[in-house]
């Protein structure tokens, strides 16, 4: 039987909600991404939550929220804990998007989905594995003889399609790929997989056809500069870290080659962090951008008409221009996208240019409907210091809560106190002190005065039944140089500047400490505050457009690119219905007989129809193998039967006569012949020395009486002659 594979979808099927299978290959659970939408709707997740403890490995294929962000819940609350593998952008730009989205959430709610302590826990631990596309990675234990290969899928910078491969089949997970090249990205290199026995793609874009790149391109521009001329002002919804590129290098293009004015402003909460990752990530590109930046050092986003912004307030101290803002989130629920939104679409001259699909459930969605709604209800929240009355309690409140904190510091002082009495009272020796032994804590051991802080104990009666009570003593002896006293200038640091200095370490440390300072200063903010919410009516009356920018494979592409893979097996995933079914039927009739389209946690088989068997070499075939180097490697010729020793499959040495005429008959003979048994001698006849056009003209002669040995020894040579 051929290596065994089950698909189970998690999320992600029959709907265009974010994507999440397990794939199990002769046992080993792969989690094959793990993503959420930008509701962090946490009902979305349960099917996850039954098998998280079961996952050997996770495989992430692009850096999204629809297929990584559910990562960090899912290792905070189910113990996710099985190794991650994942290109380098998906694994840094991945971390940037989802403290874009936590940063988002934070300004207008007490977001406590998730923090920022768990989204560095999921991307910066020790499991976390990032390959290189190509790059094949062997894995050891449970997984042992499974391949893992990420190739490149296009659609988003460090998108992968990943090839999983034991006993020599191959399982591929292909969704949200691009055929086309781009100006950053190369396109997939899907096509090049041919006849793979499972593959596991999307049916997202099966029912739509695009225009040309270069139509498509003008159309958008020109959309944008009609509103810009009509004094108006551009909004592009865009991701944090994905596509947002592609159309960051369409303007930045277009702007140099007609030397236009009109400012661009890229604003996410980690817009500089982003562009500075990009910036080291050029192998990951096209090809042209890299043969680029060898040979003139020119790096494609050093940016010269794109401004970078952190911060809503940086935007609106700039002058009442035209202008494009291309601004998180795509969906528009919350971010800078939805607070420009609810200003800019009242005025009739201003333009909201979508560049992809949003999702269900989502203010951008409801948007792209045709004919677009007239007015839309919105939820405006703002975080707002705490005054008067609200201030006076919260601060109470604070001060209950440091007194609990102290009380219960001091019982639990007092009552290890009270066990270490115990401890000394049961021994029968004196207590002996050695003070070169004592090992003085890190967190007592900091300055002098914290020192004598620690010592006074207030009410200290030694129980009359400890033997040498004292109290504690720590040797402050100071080191000392050639040029005196050494001074560790962390113990001069303000307890507040300290404190600063931790958190930017923490949570920018990590990530080359490239964490924006507007988001930074949100968190140190320890201003007492509030979040206000009201709904609102916001009247639509600006110009709403759709144009799909997402970078992926229209239906005509797909269909042509399944049919050049003709995989053995097909598994669709992630589409409408509409779109699952019509790809389905497609496939069923020119693809292949074997697809797919299973329901949420509906495990389907689709272990290869193909056998497969492990058979050893056996040490008597080995010992007569004569290797030849080719390059680094040594290679053989070994010719040999199967057969059974000590009850496994082995390959053995061909029969004794078979073995003796096949070793005649491929080695240049000038003369001689092979007595065969008794009676049956076989010669070989003919100018082997001839030289130049070929070996001449040979025969191989029987000679003896026909006997069952002389019938048995001619079968030997038919069977060579017509292998040879």
């Amino acid at each position: 039987m051929g290596t065994s594979v089950q698909v189970t979808p998690l999320c992600g099927v029959y709907s265009e909600n974010p994507l999440s299978y397990l794939v199990s290959i002769d046992g080993f659970n792969f989690l094959v991404d793990c993503g959420w939408n930008d509701l962090f709707d946490v009902n979305l997740l349960q099917p996850l939550s039954r098998v998280c403890s079961k996952v050997d490995a996770v495989l992430l294929s692009h850096p999204d929220v629809l297929h990584l962000g559910a990562l960090a819940y899912a290792m905070k609350h189910w113990a996710l804990s099985a190794p991650i593998y994942l290109t380098e952008p998906v694994l840094r730009l991945g971390q940037l998007t989802m403290y874009d989205h936590y940063f988002s959430r934070k300004q207008v709610s007490d977001f406590d989905v998730f923090t920022l302590d768990d989204i560095d826990s999921a991307f910066q631990n020790p499991n976390v594995t990032s390959l290189k596309y190509s790059q094949n990675f062997h894995l050891t234990g449970k997984g042992e003889g499974i391949v893992i290969t990420p190739n490149v899928a296009g659609h988003l910078l460090g998108g992968t399609i990943w090839k999983i491969t034991k006993d020599g089949e191959d399982v591929i997970y292909a969704v949200d790929y691009n055929h086309r090249k781009e100006r950053h990205l190369n396109g997939t290199v899907l096509e090049s997989f041919v006849r793979p026995a499972v593959l596991i793609t999307d049916a997202y874009n099966a029912l739509n056809n695009q225009p040309p790149r270069r139509q498509k391109e003008q159309e958008f521009l020109d959309a944008i500069l009609k509103a810009l001329r009509s004094e108006g002002n551009a909004l592009l919804p865009v991701d944090t870290a994905g596509r947002a590129f592609e159309l960051i290098l369409i303007l930045e293009q277009y702007w140099t080659q007609h030397h236009l004015a009109f400012p661009i402003y890229f604003l996410t909460n980690v817009a500089s962090s982003t562009i500075d990752y990009i910036k080291s990530f050029l192998e990951w590109m096209n090809d042209a951008i890299a043969k680029s930046f060898e040979h003139t050092r020119d790096n494609i986003f050093l940016l010269k008409h794109v401004t970078l912004l952190v911060s809503k307030s940086e935007l609106e101290k700039i002058p009442d221009t035209p202008k494009v803002v291309l601004a998180s989130m795509a969906s528009l629920e919350v971010g800078f996208s939805h607070d420009i939104f609810t200003e800019w679409a009242t005025d009739v001259k201003n333009l909201i240019l979508f560049t992809e699909r949003g999702q269900f459930g989502a203010l951008a969605r409801m948007l792209q409907v045709d004919p677009p709604p007239k007015a839309v209800k919105v939820t405006v929240s703002k975080r707002v210091p705490l005054v008067g009355d609200e201030l006076r309690a919260y601060e109470e409140e604070q001060e209950r809560l440091r007194k609990a904190e102290v009380l219960k510091a001091t019982l639990k002082k007092e009552e290890d106190l009270k066990v270490s009495h115990v401890s000394d009272t049961s021994s029968a020796e004196p207590m002996v002190i050695d003070a070169t032994s004592v090992h003085v804590p890190s967190d007592v051991a900091v300055s002098r005065s914290s020192i004598k802080r620690e010592i006074f104990i207030d009410g200290f009666v030694p129980p009359s039944t400890s033997v040498a009570p004292m109290f504690p003593f720590f040797d402050s002896s100071a080191e000392w140089d050639e040029y005196g006293e050494v001074i560790n200038p962390d113990d001069h640091v303000a307890k507040s500047e300290d404190m600063d200095r931790q958190f930017i370490h923490e949570f920018g440390g990590e990530v080359g400490g490239k964490v924006d300072d507007a988001s930074v200063h949100l968190l140190l903010d320890s201003t007492p505050s509030k979040v206000i919410s009201n709904e609102m009516t916001v009247q639509v009356k600006c110009g709403l457009i759709y144009m799909d920018f997402e970078g992926r494979s229209d239906g005509r592409s797909i269909k042509s690119i399944l049919g050049h893979v003709a995989p053995l097996k097909l598994v669709l995933v992630h589409g409408s219905a509409e779109a699952t079914d019509h790809l389905k039927q497609h496939c069923l009739k020119h693809i292949c007989q074997h697809v797919y389209a299973p329901q949420i946690e509906e495990t389907i088989d689709v272990t290869s129809d193909l056998c497969a068997y492990k058979v050893q070499l056996s040490e008597r075939l080995m010992s007569n193998v004569l290797f030849k180097k080719l390059g680094d490697y040594e290679i053989a010729w070994v010719d040999g039967e199967v057969g059974k020793a000590d009850d496994t499959l082995s390959l053995l040495p061909l029969s004794s006569a078979h073995s003796h005429i096949s070793q005649f008959l491929l080695v240049e003979f000038s003369g001689g012949a092979l007595r065969c048994g008794e009676y049956v001698t076989v010669r070989k006849v003919g100018d082997s020395t001839q030289k130049g056009g070929g070996p001449g003209t040979q025969q191989v002669v029987i000679e003896g009486p026909l006997s069952e040995e002389y019938y048995k020894i001619r079968e030997h040579l038919y069977s060579m002659f017509y292998v040879l």
